[in-house]
């Protein structure tokens, strides 16, 4: 194997290795994740992953390592194994996906949810298909949505496909289809959205940026509103906190409202700006019996459509009894 191979290979996020696996941190920071150890059974989280330096510690055993070290122990592997695994799902264009991000439907294999996203070409037009998702499904506003979606066309294993775009800061890609797909071209990163169309070194720091968790919520605050003149910045992943927090503080912008989700890793994401000593107003207690913003705007929208609906069929019931009354008069 190449030497850039194996660095590629080493590169490979060890929380997302891990969440493949189902195995979940205890507690996020801003440069690292605790576990409950899964090289054994454990009450309290002694398993420390360093983020940044993407590097492992078990402070119960006193030994740590790389990602090809955690594999070799968790899986019984050889060297040249864990390399062969490692490498199956390590693409060689830097894209990556985890469990929860690549979910295959019945247009993608399982198998291809484990190989590299090949970008093919990026289009300003949605087709019909993603866009009556996004209309029916997530009740989007495409007027006020359309400028921020592209539709990106990728291969995997030869096979071509297609699904809903939006960009991020270091030109990666957040992917969802009409079905359960979701997933990222990389580099991953956030996307930061000054909606009043000035540039980001002019932005009003009065002013609380609006931070939601994926672009799926972004667009249903959108769709929300007659108009945004907040700037938002949309984290594309939880795990992303630490940028969002080196990006906003580089700009002296320390007041945030959070639409995050419903869930431990929002709230500790939550917790994560309040540490970082950012003034935070935690949005999610207005859809707090809800996921997330967007299962609560769908809501809405649906019981507002219930209620039209009923209103038109109590106000034709109306005209056709007042019809039949004036037909009585006339005879």
């Amino acid at each position: 194997m190449k030497e850039e191979d194996l660095s590629l290979i080493k590169r490979y996020p060890i929380v997302e290795y891990l969440e493949r696996k189902g195995i979940k941190p205890v507690r996020r920071a801003l440069a690292y994740a605790l576990y409950r150890s899964p090289l054994r059974e454990e009450t309290h989280p002694s398993f420390k992953v360093d983020t940044e330096r993407n590097l492992w510690i078990d402070y119960a055993e006193g030994r740590g390592g790389s990602i090809i070290d955690l594999c070799m122990r968790l899986e019984g592997c050889t060297l040249l194994e864990t390399i062969y695994r490692l490498g199956q799902n390590t693409p060689n264009d830097g894209t990556y996906s985890s469990h929860n991000d690549f979910a295959p439907n019945n247009t993608q294999s399982a198998m291809a949810a484990n190989k590299a996203r090949r970008l093919i070409d990026v289009s300003d037009t949605l087709p019909p298909h993603l866009q009556e998702y996004l209309t029916r499904e997530r009740c989007i506003d495409m007027e006020k949505a359309t400028p921020f979606l592209t539709c990106i066309t990728y291969e995997v294993r030869g096979r071509r496909y297609q699904a809903i775009g939006f960009a991020n800061l270091s030109g990666g890609f957040e992917l969802r289809d009409n079905g359960s797909f979701k997933g990222t071209i990389a580099p991953k990163n956030i996307t930061p959205i000054f909606t009043d169309k000035q540039t980001e070194h002019t932005t009003d720091k009065t002013q609380p940026v609006c931070v939601f968790e994926g672009f799926m919520d972004f667009l249903s605050f959108l769709s929300m509103k007659e108009k945004v003149i907040s700037h938002c910045l949309v984290l594309n992943s939880v795990s992303n906190v630490a940028r969002a927090v080196r990006y906003l503080s580089d700009r002296n912008l320390t007041h945030i409202c959070a639409f995050l989700d419903n869930d431990d890793a929002g709230r500790m994401a939550v917790q994560e700006f309040v540490k970082a000593g950012f003034k935070v107003e935690d949005m999610s207690i207005h859809y707090k019996d809800f996921k997330d913003l967007n299962e609560f705007h769908t809501c809405r929208v649906r019981e507002q459509q219930k209620l039209k609906k009923r209103r038109s069929r109590h106000g034709c019931r109306l005209q056709n009894k007042t019809g039949n009354q004036n037909r009585s008069n006339i005879k």
